[in-house]
């Protein structure tokens, strides 16, 4: 790993809380850039005997954004369009229309959510610190913390990158661990 990649990939923030939002926001850019710029054709491709699409994915890390960061972390509501969707009667949704929708629509929809999660987030943290509780409780009755959250987020936008990044190999090629200097989702 050469200096640049290393210094881009250490957060070299004061706090915990600035460390883990400095990784979340690092796997946001990643995310991003791993899905920008693509037509609907590219939004829609698929690999292997997946069914998953990059329009879908960028869909569901939207909705996972509002549900785990807004809803379950800072107990607001889903707002729009999330809440006028009936999830049980058709629980893949997101990934479903994300598939179809424009390009235009499904990367707005995603900046969009990152934007409010970013403000709740912040809020929360400010409010409850790290140690605080999440605004909702596991079926067990464990609630977990601020800090539990976001770790949480973090693995989420991991797990899907890698399969951005091998869902877009397959779309035009473009290869990376990481967006490139100047890259702006």
């Amino acid at each position: 790993m050469s200096d640049a990649e290393t210094s881009s990939a250490t957060p070299t923030t004061s706090t915990e809380a600035e460390a883990l939002l400095s990784v979340l926001e690092r796997n946001r850019r990643t995310f991003a850039w791993k899905t920008a710029g693509l037509d609907g054709d590219g939004l829609r491709a698929t690999t292997a005997a997946s069914s998953m699409t990059l329009g879908g994915l960028v869909k569901h890390v939207a909705l996972v954004e509002c549900d785990w960061l807004v809803v379950k972390l800072a107990g607001e509501g889903y707002g729009s369009p999330w809440d006028s969707v009936d999830f049980d009667a058709d629980p893949d949704w997101e990934w479903r229309t994300g598939a179809t929708d424009t390009p235009d629509d499904v990367y707005a929809l995603w900046r969009d959510a990152v934007d409010r999660s970013r403000r709740v987030v912040a809020g929360v943290i400010d409010e409850r610190g790290l140690e605080g509780p999440a605004s909702f409780t596991w079926p067990d009755g464990r609630t977990p913390s601020v800090r539990a959250m976001l770790l949480d987020m973090i693995e989420e936008y991991a797990r899907h990158t890698g399969h951005a990044d091998i869902l877009r190999e397959a779309v035009d090629g473009r290869v990376g661990e990481g967006a490139p200097e100047g890259f702006s989702p």
